[in-house]
Parts: C-alpha cells; sequence; structure tokens
C-alpha cells in the first residue's frame, strides 16, 4: 500500500439514520453471486462483467421513480457477445434487460437480473445517400446524430429534450419524439430500416431483401404466429379502427398494434413492432433513419393569454398556418420557472389564471420564413394577447439568442420544480396526449386533480400535439404519501381514458408505471393481442419482465425508490443523466449521476454496513480520483448541480491536516515552487534528450507506487521543456491591458515548431499581436508567485486556495489600477479561475476588489480587440479545434471559432470533442482518465491530416498531443504567425 493512501473513512457519512426500506441488503455487499459472475466471466471475458457492488448499485437508477438492483452488469462488444449472453439467459432461465443511456422515465432501463449496458461499444453515425438517410448505432446520442448531419443540412425527425443524453436505440425502443415530431417524424414514421436481435439470437435486418426468406428458414413458429395475429386483427373491424383511432394522437402505451396492419410480411410487422416495444422484443443494434431538412431560419414568439381556454384556442389555428412547434405553459409553470437563471423576474406575480405558447415557424429560405411570418401575424392579429409583465413582448422574433431564452423557459419546467422540490422526495415526470380539441379542459382537469391530492399543479406541453407533460414529487419512504400517489394515479388513468379517450403514455412509453393501467386504456380484446404478441416472439420471456405487461396491479408502486439527503450540492440531483454524455470518465470509471446514486445509497445504509463499506471501498478511485473536476455536468444539468465541486469537497475531506499545511505553505512561497518546477522540467527535458523517457516514466512510476498515486504525477513524453526564465519586455505607460501569463505558461514551453522555429513562446505572441494591431499590453515584473490558484482548488487543499485567491485578487486590482485596465489570462482555465471560482474564498474585502475587476480571455481579446485591427498575410490549409471545458464555462467556444477562421482555410470542431480531462496534472495522476475521455475525438481527428492543431490551454494541448500524436498549440501563437508581415 502506498504510504500516503487517503482513508475510505474519510468518506464514510458517520450520521446517525434508519436505514432506507429500499436499501440494498447485506447479503448483496459481495456483488454479483456465484456461479453467475465466473459463468459470464468464462463466457465473454472479465472486462466485460461488472460485478462489484458499487457497479451494481451505481447501474440500478435510472431517470424513473424507480430502483432496482440487477445481479450483474455486463458490456458486450458486438453481436456475438449479444448472442452469447441470450444463448445464456434461455439455458439458465434468466432475464435480460438492455440499458443504453438510462433517461427513460418509467423504469425501462432497469433490470433485477441480467442488466446490458449497450451503450458503450455501441456509438457511432454513418451519413448515407448526402445526408439523405443515417447509419447509426444504438448507443449514439441524438445530439451527436444531429451533429453529423447537420453538415449536410439535415437532422433525425425525433427530438426529445433529453437529445443531449439519450441514445438512438432507446428512441426508437420507446418511440420517443419530443416538441415537433408529433405523429408524422416519429421513429415509428421516419425509421427506413433497423437491424436487431431477437430473443433466440437470431439477428434481422430489415432492408436485407432475403430477410423474410431467412427469418422463415430460422423462426418458422414466429413468422407463423405473426401471421396469424395479422389475420385475427384484420378479421375485426371494429378492433381495426379502433387501432388506427389510437394512433390519430401521439401514443406510446403498449405495443404498436398498428403494425400488424401496416406490415405485409413477418419482418415489415417486427420492423413495426420493435417501434416502441421497450426492449422486450429484441435488441436494437442499428438503426436508418430517413432525415429531414434542418431548416435554419428560425422564427419565434413567447405569447401571453389571459386564459388556459384563449391559449387553447390558438393552438389549431397556428397549426393550420405552419408551426412546427406550439409549446404550453401554464400561469403556475411560468412564475415557478422564475428560479432558473435568465427568466424574466418579473413573472413571479404573473396572475394565476396567465397562459403562453412558445410558436415557432422554422424555413429553408427567406421567402419561405417570410411567408410564415405573415401568416403568424394574421393569427396573432386575431388574438386577444395580454402583457401581465414588462418583459412580455408577444412579439415574434428572428434573434437567436431571444429564441434561445425563450426554449430556456419553456424547459425551466423541470429544472424549476425539480430542483426546488422538497429534499428526500423522488421526481416523476408523466405525460399523456388528448385530442388537440380538449386541450384547454384536459388541463383544468389535471391541475385540479394535482391540487386535489396534494402535488403542485403546473402543466406544460406540446399543445400542438395535444400531449402534456407533469410532475409529481413525493417521499417514497412515506406510506402515506406513496398512497397519495397512488390515488392520484387511479383517478388520472380513469380522467385520461373515460373522459378524454387520450393515450396514457404520448411520448415516454408504458413502462413500470403505466403498465398495470395498460388494459384500462386499450381494453381486454387489444391488451390480450399484446401478451399474445410477446409470447410469440419472446416464449422464454426472457427479456424484460415486467416493463410493459404486468398483471399486478399495484406493479407501479414496486420498486419505487427513496432519495436520501445528500452533500448539499448534489441533493437537488433528479438521476435524469443529462450530464452523463459530457462526463470524461463515462467509460472509466463513474459518471456524475452514479456518483450521487452511489452516494445517496451510502446514506440508505447503516453506519458500517458490509454495503457501505463496500462502495467506500470503490468511491475512492471510481468517483472523486477520476472525477476531472471539469464541472462541464453543470452545464449539462437541468438543476445546475455541479458534481466535480462535490468530489473535490470529498478530495477535501480525504486531506490529513498535515498535507493542507503543506499545501498552504506552497501557496504562499509559490515564488520559489514555480522556480523550482520550471528547473525541474528543464532538468527532466535534458534527462529525456541524453536517456530517452524511459529512465524517467521509472523512476516517477516507483514513486507513485512509494507514495501516492494521485500526489505524484507520472512523467509523460508529451511533456514539453521548460519555459524562458525572462517574460517579454513590456512598457506599463500607453498599455491598453495588464496582460496576465498564466503559471502554466511560466513553466512550460511551448510545443515544437516545424515551421524552422518561427513560432514564438505564447507569452511573445500574445505581446506581438497586441501591439501590431495598435493594442500593446503590459506584463507585470511581479507576476511570478502568482497564479489563478486552480492548483488548490481542483484538489480540495482550502487553506492554500484561499492564500493565492486573496493574493491573485490584490496582486491583479494593484495591476490594472484598480480595474481601470482589463485583466487580459492566456489560459482559459485560469481564466475561469480568477474571473469565477476564487470568488469564494475571498475576504469581504477582495471580494469588493474583484467586482472592480475586468477579466478577459485571450481569446476574447484576441478575437473582439485585435483581430478586426489585423491583416492576415497567411493561412493554414485547414484547421481542428479543441475547445476547452472552461471556454464552455467563459462560452469562449465562438471566439476560438472566429480566430481560427482567420488563420486557416477550412475549421473543424470534431462531433465528438469533449473535455480532455488532462485537468492541470490530472491527466499525468491518472492517464488513464485523459486516454479514455479523448478516445472518441482523437479517432475523429486522426481520420485526416489538417495544417493546425488549435486550443488555448497549455495543459489541454499536451493532453490532445498525447492522444492524437499532433501538437497542439494556442490559437493565438497561430494568430501571431498568420499575422506576421515577414516570416525568418
Amino acid at each position: 500500500m502506498p504510504l500516503l493512501e487517503p482513508d475510505p473513512e474519510a468518506l464514510r457519512p458517520g450520521t446517525a439514520r434508519e436505514p432506507a426500506p429500499d436499501r440494498v441488503t447485506d447479503r448483496s455487499a459481495g456483488g454479483t453471486p456465484e456461479p453467475l459472475r465466473s459463468e459470464l466471466t468464462a463466457l465473454l471475458g472479465a472486462d466485460k462483467v461488472l460485478w462489484k457492488i458499487s457497479d451494481l448499485v451505481r447501474y440500478a437508477s435510472d431517470a424513473s421513480p424507480y430502483r432496482f438492483l440487477p445481479r450483474v452488469v455486463l458490456v458486450p462488444e458486438d453481436l456475438d457477445d449479444v448472442s452469447a449472453i441470450l444463448s445464456y439467459a434461455h439455458g439458465k432461465g434468466r432475464s435480460v434487460v438492455f440499458r443504453a443511456a438510462g433517461t427513460s422515465l418509467n423504469g425501462q432501463a432497469q433490470g433485477e437480473d441480467i442488466l446490458v449496458d449497450v451503450r458503450r461499444h455501441w456509438t457511432g453515425v454513418e451519413v448515407l445517400d448526402d445526408g439523405a438517410r443515417a447509419r447509426i448505432l444504438p448507443g449514439t446520442t441524438v445530439m451527436r446524430a444531429n451533429a453529423a448531419l447537420a453538415r449536410y443540412g439535415r437532422l433525425l425527425g425525433p427530438d426529445p429534450a433529453s437529445a443531449i443524453a439519450c441514445t438512438l436505440g432507446g428512441v426508437v425502443a420507446n418511440n420517443a419524439s419530443g416538441m415537433t415530431a408529433g405523429t408524422t417524424r416519429n421513429s415509428y414514421r421516419t425509421l427506413a430500416s433497423l437491424t436487431f436481435v431477437l430473443p433466440s439470437g437470431t439477428v434481422v435486418d430489415t432492408a436485407d431483401p432475403a430477410a423474410d426468406e431467412e427469418l422463415a428458414h430460422a423462426e418458422p413458429e414466429l413468422c407463423a404466429g405473426l401471421l396469424e395475429l395479422k389475420a385475427e386483427i384484420e378479421a375485426d373491424a371494429e378492433l381495426t379502427a379502433r387501432i388506427r383511432a389510437k394512433y390519430t394522437i401521439k401514443n406510446t402505451n403498449g405495443y404498436r398494434l398498428d403494425a400488424f396492419l401496416d406490415g405485409a410480411t413477418p419482418v415489415q410487422i417486427l420492423r413495426g413492432l420493435m417501434v416502441g416495444s421497450e426492449g422486450t422484443f429484441g435488441f436494437i443494434s442499428e438503426v436508418v433513419f430517413d432525415t429531414l431538412p434542418l431548416d435554419r431560419r428560425v422564427s419565434s414568439a413567447l405569447l401571453f393569454f389571459p386564459s388556459l381556454t384563449a391559449a387553447a384556442a390558438a393552438v389549431p389555428r397556428f397549426n393550420e398556418a405552419g408551426a412546427i412547434a406550439v409549446e404550453l405553459m401554464d400561469g403556475n409553470t411560468l412564475r415557478a420557472s422564475v428560479s432558473v437563471p435568465g427568466v424574466p423576474a418579473d413573472w413571479a406575480a404573473l396572475p394565476r389564471e396567465t397562459t403562453a405558447l412558445l410558436v415557432e415557424f422554422r424555413a429553408a429560405e427567406e421567402a419561405g420564413q417570410a411567408a410564415f411570418e405573415r401568416a403568424a401575424d394574421a393569427v396573432v392579429a386575431g388574438l386577444d394577447l395580454v402583457r401581465p409583465a414588462s418583459s412580455v413582448t408577444n412579439a415574434f422574433t428572428r434573434d437567436a439568442g431571444t429564441i434561445a431564452g425563450y426554449w430556456k423557459a419553456r424547459k425551466a419546467f423541470v429544472t424549476a420544480v425539480g430542483g426546488s422540490r422538497p429534499s428526500g422526495t423522488t421526481l416523476i415526470t408523466e405525460d399523456f396526449a388528448v385530442p388537440p380539441a380538449r386541450l384547454a379542459d384536459a388541463c383544468a382537469a389535471l391541475l385540479e386533480l394535482q391540487s386535489r391530492h396534494g402535488f403542485d399543479a403546473a402543466v406544460a406541453g406540446h399543445a400542438a400535439h395535444g400531449n402534456l407533460h407533469f410532475l409529481l414529487a413525493f417521499d417514497a419512504a412515506k406510506p402515506a404519501d406513496v398512497a397519495r400517489y397512488d390515488a392520484f394515479m387511479q383517478e388520472f388513468c380513469a380522467l385520461v381514458v373515460d373522459r378524454f379517450d387520450g393515450s396514457l403514455k404520448a411520448e415516454h412509453a408504458t413502462g413500470r408505471n403505466i403498465a398495470p393501467f395498460l388494459e384500462r386504456e386499450w381494453g381486454p380484446r387489444a391488451t390480450e393481442l399484446m401478451w399474445r404478441t410477446k409470447q410469440v416472439i419472446d416464449p422464454a420471456g426472457v427479456l424484460a419482465p415486467r416493463i410493459v405487461l404486468d398483471r399486478d396491479p399495484r406493479a407501479h408502486l414496486r420498486g419505487l425508490k427513496t432519495i436520501p439527503k445528500v452533500e448539499a450540492v448534489a441533493d437537488p440531483c433528479i438521476e435524469c443523466g443529462f450530464c452523463e454524455p459530457t462526463c470524461p470518465s463515462e467509460d472509466l470509471t463513474t459518471t456524475p449521476r452514479q456518483r450521487i446514486v452511489l452516494r445517496r445509497e451510502m446514506m440508505r445504509q447503516t453506519d458500517g454496513s458490509p454495503v457501505e463499506s463496500g462502495l467506500l471501498d470503490a468511491y475512492g478511485y471510481d468517483a472523486v480520483d477520476t472525477c476531472a473536476g471539469d464541472s462541464t455536468c453543470k452545464l449539462a444539468c437541468p438543476v445546475g448541480i455541479d458534481t466535480g465541486a462535490m468530489m473535490k469537497g470529498f478530495r477535501h475531506r480525504r486531506h490529513t491536516p498535515r498535507e493542507e499545511r503543506i499545501a498552504a505553505l506552497t501557496a504562499k512561497n509559490f515564488r520559489v515552487v514555480e522556480a523550482s518546477a520550471r528547473l525541474a522540467v528543464a532538468a527532466a527535458d535534458t534527462v529525456g534528450d541524453r536517456v530517452g523517457d524511459a529512465p524517467l516514466q521509472a523512476v516517477t512510476r516507483l514513486a507513485r507506487k512509494a507514495v501516492r498515486p494521485d500526489l505524484v504525477p507520472e512523467w509523460l513524453p508529451q511533456i514539453p521543456g521548460a519555459a524562458a526564465r525572462r517574460l517579454p519586455d513590456t512598457a506599463r505607460v500607453g498599455a491598453n491591458a495588464v496582460y496576465y501569463p498564466a503559471c502554466v505558461n511560466r513553466i512550460f514551453a511551448g510545443p515544437d515548431d516545424g515551421d524552422a522555429g518561427s513560432a514564438l513562446s505564447l507569452a511573445e505572441a500574445v505581446v506581438a499581436v497586441s501591439g501590431r494591431a495598435g493594442k500593446p499590453v503590459w506584463i507585470p515584473e511581479d507576476v511570478t508567485g502568482t497564479c489563478c490558484a486552480t492548483i488548490w482548488h481542483s484538489k480540495g487543499y482550502d487553506a492554500g486556495n484561499r492564500i493565492m485567491a486573496n493574493r491573485i485578487v490584490e496582486a491583479a486590482w494593484g495591476w490594472t489600477a484598480g480595474g481601470t485596465l482589463p485583466l487580459v489570462v492566456d489560459a482559459s482555465s485560469c481564466t475561469l479561475g480568477i474571473a469565477e471560482e476564487v470568488v469564494p474564498y475571498l475576504t469581504e474585502d477582495n471580494r469588493a476588489l474583484h467586482r472592480e475587476l475586468t477579466v478577459v480571455d485571450s481569446l476574447v481579446w484576441a478575437a473582439e480587440e485585435l483581430l478586426p485591427h489585423l491583416t492576415v498575410f497567411r493561412t493554414a490549409g485547414s484547421a481542428v479545434l479543441h475547445p476547452t471545458c472552461s471556454m464552455e464555462h467563459l462560452g469562449d467556444v465562438g471566439q476560438l471559432q472566429a480566430l481560427a477562421e482567420a488563420c486557416a482555410q477550412e475549421v473543424v470542431v470534431p462531433d465528438d470533442a469533449g473535455c480532455c480531462a488532462f485537468a492541470g496534472d490530472r491527466g499525468m495522476l491518472h492517464k488513464e482518465l485523459t486516454d479514455s475521455a479523448t478516445a472518441k475525438e482523437a479517432a475523429e481527428v486522426d481520420r485526416r491530416p489538417y495544417g493546425a492543431y488549435l486550443s488555448a490551454n497549455r495543459m489541454c494541448e499536451i493532453g490532445m498531443e498525447r492522444a492524437t500524436g499532433h501538437p497542439y498549440r494556442s490559437a493565438l501563437i497561430e494568430l501571431e504567425h498568420a499575422t506576421r508581415p515577414t516570416l525568418p
């Protein structure tokens, strides 16, 4: 064991608490039992079998209010693995559930036996026919697929609100739709073909002309059974008419019985049945979509009405005018949303009856947009709109920022209600659909029902399609609260079915909470046909039992999860999973959601239980050490949770008082530390030049084993040499800005340049290009020994962080003459540190000084202040960019692109660009984290050569060089090179 290995006990909650009713029991503390574990390891290999208790717990939760502990989690890489798993399950009488993103809202991604992760190795997009179609693997997110299609002016039909995280396999399996898909642009209507694996292991490609012949040979009983069901349905005119009528509005409850009417052959029938089957009929291994035009000309308005009735009456008029989206928000939703940053504060005083419609039109060209706007104006002219707040305009706009604000307000529904729900309550997101003509009545009835059962009354939804959404929050640990939820569901289902003849699930799919009410909506005849369809396709009941079909009338109450209170920063988490695709450790250890899920399970346990101890043993590395701390999870989270901050807090808790004192000492004496670090880098570079990198790597690896891997960095061949001791000479008089070279750029040199040494250092480049633009900068003589404090902040050293945070603010205030000059910082992470992250650690006096500072990232300085005054003399043929996570936080990605576009004829931002996880020195402490985080982006970059590889943070550039083998450098160095009149 390393000398300074942290004690897992430091993270033990240590609070007196009662065990939760749904806690994982002690008998599961050992993880996957034998012989299940050894048999599957022999079948698939150890790296594809996740068996520790921490693995099982982190996969037990999804975005739904349910929680089921799997016996084992498998991570197949290909169809052979999937077939082997299904064969094993058949032979052993076990059940299998497939899980991709885990964003399903009704427990579809949870299993109680074998759970199969089909996200990690199942990503990829192949654009076909110049964008007319796209072949997509099931673990690919909707956002990633649309990014690839956008270059061709195309997009997918389904547009669920969870597009950032939900995957195409899940979208098809749930027939998820969204704001604009309705009944015509969803998966059922836009899917060209799909490949799937039946429970028996038979693989079917519906695009194969020989598919029916091969299926008949492999599965004669299945084919005969499907055709028999088809004939029976078609012979019943009343049933056929009922089926057709059910799909005139959005409906994802139960199986798509219209597949029997739309398909002529068994393969065609299966193609339809797989859509919305929720993993109960097979594994979807590939989908091919017919894509739709990406109409880029957008006009939107947020229109306010005096009542629900008035708003609902306007919906069909906008539909007739050609609106692509008509979204409804009732008064309670509008008022609650003011808690979300960016939503107008004056909405808090809106009258209770006020209702808003977000109406959007999209066109391919100016003429079409103008025609839509004329039609929209004609509708508006005939409406009785109100202006109950000064922020209300009731006008259509083309401004992208304003439109983004409207959609932020619309999506604030979940953010506001979910984030403000009482601690300890679980959140249920429900949806249903009614005939659009009944929209107002349905809204009023729902609000009354919510109020009567003690739930917050609020409704929003896709009004154009009669599709409404609402939220319920209750405490699953309290029997009275569970009974209240049950009573509400009983009345709700009766209301939707009996009064409105609606669908109990419009786009979220049946799942565990509506399965008991399936027959209530469809009736006994159609429901029995669904049971028979399941029997024909999956006679052994291997796939996803109890997720669509369940005869237990109380099944919706089984497995409800409690939400124990955890650290304040993470307590509002609704476990939606939106954070996961942004997380650098997603494919290595845990995601932000899983870090919180694991912590909640610790809180469900009694103090010192075997399960709690098992979770703690794994949590140090899996959650704390391999968190990059980049906090991009906060940007993706609908309730703004910064799991990175929680992990930094845990790092602080693991520090001994001695470690904190040493960290504070390094902050106090950072001038010496900085000089020593530069000398050490220079010495190592000299040794590396003489004997190679292997001895340095060997020495640092030994030191890591002896001391602690999270304290001693490993030497990497990509680490550059030392920066020059002296910074460029500059003058304070006449300076337009103070230039602060980050300590990382004062310690490490830039990349080796292949153009006859023509590239300057970053500091030289910033000084030169600023002067060239007529905006000279001044570097203070005493920058040495100062830092943005991120070094201490990222590691959770609070005392050292506090020392350096106050030092840099005091110094910056003096350098900038009390904030009269901007402070230009040449590393995006350091800009973020000084501009935002130091603030909580400042004294009150220094917070006042900080408010007077203008901290400017060098990208913004160059793009907005310098570029307009520069002449470009030479450009690279192409440039690929690596936007850093700090740029995302600062909103500087556009400036990086602007600089690159000035310096290169073609600029590419990889679709898979994300945080590199180098995170200062974390890429040297845990290089496996950076290797995993950059794998997809590096693969995309390496598909072709580029003339320049650009970013704006030295350590991220090192991480990307390690990943791709190409020397990344700052965009400001490239700008200086491009605008230099002559080269040596």
